[in-house]
């Protein structure tokens, strides 16, 4: 393939680090300007800077990731992004941690295509069977938590003292909800609620 070569990078959290992702496309040879970057979760495709990777890449283009989970977490949409780059888009993904997974142009054409789609494929169900085992342990884990009296959630606020007057006006039809819920300085959902 003779086109550009794009990065695409991503991490779950503002809090997490790009770094390892961008020097082992550095070291692979991707341009610094050419590297997309999202800190969203992997659950879907719908990320700004992932969607516009794909609106750029063109023909002869190869897209390059660190691991497959990267892109996504979800087979079927893995499977249905890959297609898009590789058929519709007629780009080349390259997976830096799993060499067989290169949909360039090799010498052996449609074996290595076969090879790669199978690869394809079985990494996008590992990737999918890692987020489901994430959201398991992490139904658990809140569920021991639970178990062990632990809250979660912001703590509910403390009644302000003229309280009890203002909801007996409000009740008594004397003051608007707007009127009341300025007399407790806070706005009209939180005095519904």
């Amino acid at each position: 393939m003779d086109g550009k070569v794009y990065g695409y990078a991503r991490v779950s959290s503002k809090d997490q680090n790009l770094d390892r992702q961008l020097d082992a496309f550095e070291a692979f040879g991707v341009p610094k300007e050419a590297v997309f970057a999202d800190k969203a979760s992997g659950k879907d495709f719908e990320r700004p800077a992932y969607r516009r990777l794909v609106r750029t890449l063109a023909e002869g283009d190869v897209l390059v990731a660190t691991s497959i989970d990267r892109l996504g977490r979800t087979y079927e949409e893995i499977l249905e992004e890959g297609r898009v780059i590789t058929t519709e888009r007629k780009s080349a993904i390259v997976v830096l941690d799993m060499p067989l997974l290169d949909t360039r142009e090799k010498k052996d054409g449609i074996t290595s295509v076969l090879i790669a789609d199978i690869v394809l494929q079985l990494l996008s169900y590992v990737a999918q069977v890692e987020r489901e085992n994430i959201k398991q342990r992490q139904a658990e884990g809140i569920a021991a938590a639970q178990a062990r009296g632990v809250r979660f959630g912001r703590p509910p606020k403390k009644k302000p003292a003229a309280y009890a007057a203002t909801k007996a006006s409000y009740l008594g039809g004397h003051i608007t909800r707007q009127e009341a819920a300025s007399r407790l300085k806070v706005c009209v959902s939180t005095f519904d609620r």
